[in-house]
């Protein structure tokens, strides 16, 4: 497995020795942070291939790091919650949040979900380039780049990673629910407009690019990546 850098950000010392426990039983390299500010402050010298990210901090919270950290990175996110706090998972999603977790939480459960985020972002695997490539569309997933007529075109994270996702799958039907699970990580029940969100986006870029390829909506089910 590759060099895996976990930054842990939470203002309660006792959850942030205990995480880095278990990560540095892992093999991972860990950094504490209590506050927002602090994490943000040393993102950019830690470099981490993962965050795990309190919502509820003092200086800065959860929210406002995750934006700050969105506009120069689009390292993997893992949101923990308090239960009952509020969680706005729609929220959590837009803002580019990978998955999240509600304590207290079973340390087992927090190195799997951490894994799996890490294999969803390509972060564990071996350096191979993740692309694929259609009638004037290039997916590229290891550079975060979207080529139409040979042409980059700026796309959002979440966007490129949904279009990856379901053109690497052709022809083949996604509920929503099921996107929001394999593509934001989410065990997500309930409102899914985000998705919606994501698709509108994603044709105004795509519309009538090709003849031999669409995104296509499967009324009352879905959508899926359609190849003729």
């Amino acid at each position: 497995m590759a060099d895996i850098k976990v930054m842990v950000v939470d203002d309660d010392n006792n959850i942030c020795e205990f995480l880095r426990l278990y990560f540095e039983k892992e093999g991972y390299e860990v950094m504490l942070c209590h506050d927002g500010q602090q994490a943000v402050d040393m993102f950019p010298k830690f470099n981490p291939s993962i965050i795990m990210l309190d919502v509820m901090m003092p200086k800065l919270d959860g929210w406002q790091v995750c934006r700050e950290i969105r506009k120069v990175s689009d390292v993997p996110i893992i949101m923990v919650t308090a239960k009952g706090e509020t969680f706005d998972k729609v929220l959590g999603l837009e803002l580019g949040a990978d998955d999240y977790i509600v304590k207290p939480f079973d340390a087992k459960e927090v190195v799997a979900r951490v894994k799996a985020v890490l294999r969803r972002s390509g972060a564990s695997d071996n350096g191979g380039i993740k692309k694929v490539e259609f009638d004037k569309l290039t997916i590229n997933l290891t550079n975060y780049e979207l080529t139409v007529n040979g042409k980059s075109i700026d796309t959002p994270p979440k966007e490129l990673e949904l279009i990856y996702h379901l053109a690497s799958n052709p022809n083949k039907v996604y509920t929503r629910d099921q996107l929001l699970d394999e593509v934001w990580g989410f065990d997500y029940y309930g409102d899914s407009r985000t998705v919606d969100v994501h698709v509108k986006r994603l044709r105004e870029k795509l519309e009538g690019v090709s003849d031999y390829w669409s995104l296509k909506t499967v009324w009352g089910v879905g959508y899926k990546f359609e190849t003729k």
